[in-house]
């Protein structure tokens, strides 16, 4: 009998060991995501199993027009804006690419961008594109920020035709571009003859599973299922410059995605809607592409080369997006391989996503909301916290 009780005992410990990181999981965005407020949605995968997911908050609020009221509630299904989580399927279609034949990673760009003449372009990579180390500059800060906030891709790479010099040699420095990816998803196009977002879905969201997951479209944003707006909270008066206000002089939430925020529309670096549930189809297609699975989307050797360090982020001086110690980017991926972690960010609007990988446990963390108001790696690294200390490490 005693035997038995020392057996129950042990099981007892080992479920609830295991358990318990969730639950503390669940109070921390509970305190942080109120009701009736913008909030996200939290999704944890061990292996190919969800283990949690809860939605927290809203996805609309009466402030937004389409709100209406009903099954508002943001959950699995929620679809949000990822921002620049989207670069790592630019990324993918253009391993596809490379995969086929089709392109090296090493082609210079202007051998499928003639146009551009000037002598810079001739040492421009397109593992320099993929890997922020090209040293082309940002200079889309030129343009009215009416231009920008209704800006295409077409507007985000304008100024690649007079461009006469660079911030650094490519591939010796970083620096976070996104008219850079732009230009890949314009590369895409060129070499394929198809629209881009007609070759994401048709050869990765569609192969992935993920049939419901698209780009935006600014001609048809109703086709977004359960589409959660961006908000932010502020003083309306202090604000009004730049943005629309609904409450003047009070401090209130206010809606921030298209129409406020510039650049919203451009695809390639940054304009996939999706759920977590999607996400986590995703997920299942990283990994069998990573084991070359005969129905893996891309080779895993390549897929692996994306998820490596290629580009040192640390210490640049060009840019401090994701400026932190012991930080690489790879293809699609920034890489922190001392802590064993891969992931990507994306902000835009009133919109804030954190995608991460944990090889090393088999893991994966998802986090999509529709307010920016939260500290990203504070909570990412409060979980990673919580699942080591619940025995989800080794």
């Amino acid at each position: 009998m005693r035997r038995y009780l020392v057996f129950f005992i042990l099981a007892f410990t080992l479920v609830a060991c295991r358990k318990s990181p969730y639950a503390k999981i669940d109070s921390l965005f509970s305190s942080m995501w109120h009701e009736n407020e913008p909030g996200g949605v939290v999704l944890i995968m061990i292996g190919d199993s969800v283990v949690f997911s809860k939605g927290y908050g809203v996805r609309c609020l009466p402030v937004s027009e389409d709100c209406s009221g009903v099954d508002v509630e943001n959950d699995e299904n929620t679809f949000f804006n990822i921002a620049s989580c989207s670069k790592q399927f630019t990324a993918v279609a253009i391993l596809q690419l490379v995969q086929q034949g089709k392109i090296s990673l090493d082609d210079r760009v202007n051998m499928y961008f003639p146009e551009y003449s000037n002598p810079i372009w001739n040492e421009i990579k397109i593992r320099h594109l993929l890997s922020h180390s090209s040293g082309i500059p940002d200079k889309r800060s030129y343009l009215p920020r009416e231009r920008r906030v209704n800006g295409d891709e077409a507007l985000a790479v304008e100024y690649f035709q007079w461009l006469d010099s660079l911030h650094f040699n490519p591939g010796t420095d970083y620096e976070y571009m996104n008219p850079t990816y732009v230009l890949s998803g314009m590369l895409v196009e060129r070499v394929t003859g198809m629209p881009f977002v007609q070759y994401v879905e048709k050869n990765i969201f569609i192969a992935a599973g993920m049939t419901k997951t698209l780009y935006f479209d600014r001609e048809n944003q109703q086709l977004i299922p359960s589409a959660a707006h961006g908000y932010e909270y502020g003083d309306m008066q202090s604000m009004q410059e730049e943005h629309s206000a609904q409450r003047v002089g009070e401090k209130n939430w206010y809606e921030y995605d298209f129409g406020e925020e510039t650049f919203f529309a451009t695809r390639a670096d940054g304009g996939i809607y999706t759920s977590v549930s999607e996400l986590a189809k995703w997920e299942r297609a990283l990994r069998r592409s990573l084991q070359n699975d005969s129905s893996r989307i891309v080779d895993g050797d390549l897929l692996k080369l994306a998820m490596t360090p290629q580009t040192k982020v640390e210490g640049s001086k060009w840019s401090d997006y994701q400026n932190r110690e012991g930080t690489w980017y790879g293809y699609g991926w920034f890489v922190e391989p001392e802590k064993g972690v891969i992931y990507h960010t994306g902000d835009n609007g009133g919109f804030k996503a954190y995608i991460g990988r944990y090889p090393n446990d088999n893991a994966t963390v998802v986090i999509l909301s529709n307010r920016t108001d939260w500290d990203r790696y504070k909570i990412k690294s409060q979980i990673e916290s919580l699942m080591q200390l619940s025995c989800s490490r080794h």
